[in-house]
């Protein structure tokens, strides 16, 4: 059974350490960054004068959903989440959405990175003074990625395709050591993964974290997210309340670990994976191109739990594309008004990136098809915000031209109060399997992962258990590493 290789490497330790006292690096465990109050005082001290996405190793401590959500000089509150009322979502169930702006870089993946990187880099398994870290991504977890690997001072190299936004690309452009642009959108996932064989046999000395089979991606979702998840939970329900569960985009499928462990706490509920309908890979084994930028697919990522999840949606990337602009142009945060959004929630739709747009239309959708009333809860996340999209909105108004009370209107009616209970699957034990199965094509077949450890994903329960029970046993690798790094 495969889980976390926590081995230690003596030698390559002993770099990681030196390197670490020669940078001033302290690292956060999973502990804290699950509840911040636990960070020293010390280092609470220093962060008030870091700005949030400074390249300062202090600000490996603002991993978490807890930052306080200003630019620079904050320290830590509650998980920031959002409400988001029946007038704007059209269901009386009760959509809570984490938010995900107020990471550094802006985006949860930078969470993500650190749970691949930073157990590698304790045990000695990656030498930060030999080998760069590759960060292969459909966005932002190669952000994540060289953002964390400046901060824990390792060589990068990102990995994205060429047709991710400018915002994207003009950042990495200061902070990744080097930065491959490969064919295609976010659907071509294949090909970054093609990149990574060829840097694989290139002979430079370097290590792939790639987040579709990295386990740190999954267990830093279930333990940071989850616990995110329920302690929102715990803030908003009341007493006749019912969680009825979470959506989330596949994608790498670390966010929908977030799921299994609410899963663990209400065996109960729902976890809702979604893709584009453009790209139905696990809705009908579909294939395509799409623009809801932060969701990779054609295939299954190694780390997704599929036994656990319990229903597949597809969401139309014209309505997420067409929603950010009613969320984000003058006339159409004007039109919300009109409708009765409050005008609070009005001003932080912009709090919404295209991922979050697509999860809230998950939401939505399993709303609908489960018939939630006013005392029942989904939880989503937002990902990232519109911050890293606007070159988006300006290519759609180059395209479509000025966005219009009419155009509101319209993309209100048809692609937000509009949705429907089409393009959904509620899964049985068969069809679980079904997309369980396609992992083969990718991982055994292509990736070299083993026949064996693809039926034990499946038929034995403790493998998932396995890698859930890793996050204390890191957390005494960070203490000990940080100790003897000697900055404590």
């Amino acid at each position: 059974m495969t889980t976390i290789d926590l081995t230690i490497h003596k030698d390559r330790r002993a770099n990681a350490i030196k390197r670490a006292k020669e940078r001033n690096i302290i690292i956060p465990t999973f502990a804290e960054m699950k509840d911040p109050s636990k960070i020293p005082a010390k280092i609470q001290k220093e962060l008030k004068g870091i700005g949030l996405w400074d390249i300062h190793p202090r600000n490996l401590f603002r991993i978490t959903w807890k930052n306080q959500p200003t630019a620079s000089g904050g320290t830590f509150g509650g998980v920031n989440f959002l409400e988001l009322p029946s007038t704007l979502t059209g269901v009386p169930a009760r959509i809570v959405v984490l938010v995900g702006k107020w990471f550094p870089t802006g985006a949860h993946k930078v969470g993500a990175a650190f749970g691949c990187l930073v157990p590698r880099l304790v045990t000695g398994q990656f030498d930060p003074t030999t080998q760069k870290a590759v960060w292969p991504s459909t966005g932002n977890y190669c952000r994540g990625g060289a953002y964390d690997s400046a901060l824990l001072a390792c060589e990068s190299i990102a990995i994205l395709p060429e047709e991710m936004s400018q915002e994207r690309f003009d950042w990495l452009a200061s902070v990744a050591g080097e930065t491959i642009k490969t064919p295609g959108s976010e659907s071509n996932v294949k090909e970054i993964f093609d990149k990574c064989w060829e840097l694989r046999n290139s002979g430079e000395d370097l290590m792939i974290f790639n987040q579709f089979d990295e386990f740190g991606n999954y267990l830093w979702h279930y333990e940071v997210t989850g616990h995110a998840m329920e302690e929102v939970l715990k803030q908003v329900m009341r007493p006749n309340d019912r969680y009825r569960g979470m959506a989330s985009a596949t994608g790498s499928a670390g966010t929908i670990a977030s799921g299994d462990y609410m899963k663990q706490l209400f065996p109960d509920s729902k976890i809702v994976a979604s893709e584009a309908l453009q790209c139905p890979t696990l809705l009908e084994n579909g294939f395509g191109a799409h623009r809801i930028e932060g969701i990779g697919d054609k295939h299954v990522p190694w780390i997704h739990n599929t036994k656990n999840t319990d229903m597949v949606v597809a969401i139309d990337d014209n309505a997420v594309v067409n929603l950010a602009r009613l969320f984000n142009e003058e006339s159409g945060r004007a039109f919300l008004i009109e409708k009765g959004v409050p005008e609070g929630t009005v001003n932080q739709l912009d709090l919404l990136g295209f991922s979050g747009i697509s999860n809230v239309l998950s939401a939505i959708k399993a709303a609908k098809y489960y018939e939630l009333g006013e005392n029942d809860i989904m939880l989503t996340v937002l990902t990232d915000s519109m911050e890293l999209y606007r070159s988006r909105l300006h290519e759609m108004h180059q395209e479509y031209g000025q966005y219009t009370e009419r155009d509101a209107a319209a993309d209100f009616a048809r692609y937000l109060h509009g949705q429907s209970t089409d393009n959904m699957l509620e899964l049985r034990y068969t069809d679980r399997r079904r997309v369980h199965n396609l992992k083969y094509y990718t991982w055994v077949e292509q990736q070299g992962k083993t026949y064996e450890e693809i039926q034990q994903q499946w038929y034995q329960d403790d493998y998932w258990s396995g890698i859930r029970k890793q996050a204390d046993e890191i957390d005494e690798l960070i203490v000990e590493f940080n100790k003897e790094v000697g900055l404590m």
